[in-house]
């Protein structure tokens, strides 16, 4: 059985393992999936991890696409970076930059992906830091490799005022967490996301087709209904 790789940002999860089934039935493949941050998915790419299609954000692409790395592109939409909590617990007020201040000093926990090489945990350090609690929030965090990571360890927290930090994709998807509300204006981060075919392919033809349905009206309700704004 032929095999088609995808390397996809975790935002993208909810929506590449919709088509999974279906695709490997009719066209006789089987998807091979990996998911993580961005940052790790690139970097697994470019060391030369097996990989038909790349599913990352619009601008990391556009680096890429600079280079020649990359062939046929599909847009998915726009996904806003989000604040959770565990399913049962009160939802703080985030309506400005007062509100999320006051929310995440009064957390134990503060649950974000990899600030290092995730979009979100990059954005989300950033956003204490121009709040002012960076220091103070320091010991609270509990970084993950990735946001649906993040997530899962939210759902299982054992503090008792956990909170959590991601795209709003990554946490609509994972159960036992709620979201409370994407960042208020001003401390908003909105990314664009695309798949593409890498030059390198393997199998060029499943995975331009692969792309396109990722990309098509046939996935345009589970991309909305996970948080993509198309």
């Amino acid at each position: 059985m032929r095999e088609l790789f995808v390397l996809s940002a975790g935002a993208a999860k909810a929506v590449v393992m919709s088509l999974k089934a279906g695709f490997e039935r009719e066209e006789g493949v089987a998807l091979r999936t990996t998911f993580g941050a961005v940052g790790a998915m690139r970097d697994q790419w470019a060391a030369g991890t097996p990989c038909d299609v790349l599913i990352l954000s619009a601008k990391l692409l556009d680096d890429l696409a600079g280079d020649g790395a990359i062939d046929a592109r599909v847009a998915l939409g726009r996904v806003r970076t989000g604040v959770a909590v565990p399913s049962g617990s009160v939802l703080p007020p985030i309506a400005d930059g007062y509100e999320l201040r006051r929310a995440f000093l009064a957390a134990t926990s503060l649950y974000l992906p990899d600030p290092q090489r995730a979009t979100a945990g990059i954005h989300c350090v950033e956003v204490l830091q121009r709040l002012g609690i960076a220091d103070a929030m320091q010991p609270r965090l509990r970084p993950f490799p990735n946001g649906a990571a993040a997530m899962a360890g939210l759902a299982t927290a054992v503090e008792e005022r956990a909170i959590g930090c991601t795209q709003v994709t990554e946490i609509l998807y994972t159960p036992g967490v709620t979201l409370v509300g994407a960042l208020p204006a001003g401390f908003e981060l909105n990314t664009e996301y695309a798949a593409a075919v890498v030059a390198r392919a393997r199998e060029a033809t499943l995975a331009r087709s692969f792309v396109a349905r990722l990309g098509g009206d046939g996935t345009l309700a589970t991309r909305r209904a996970g948080g993509f704004e198309v």
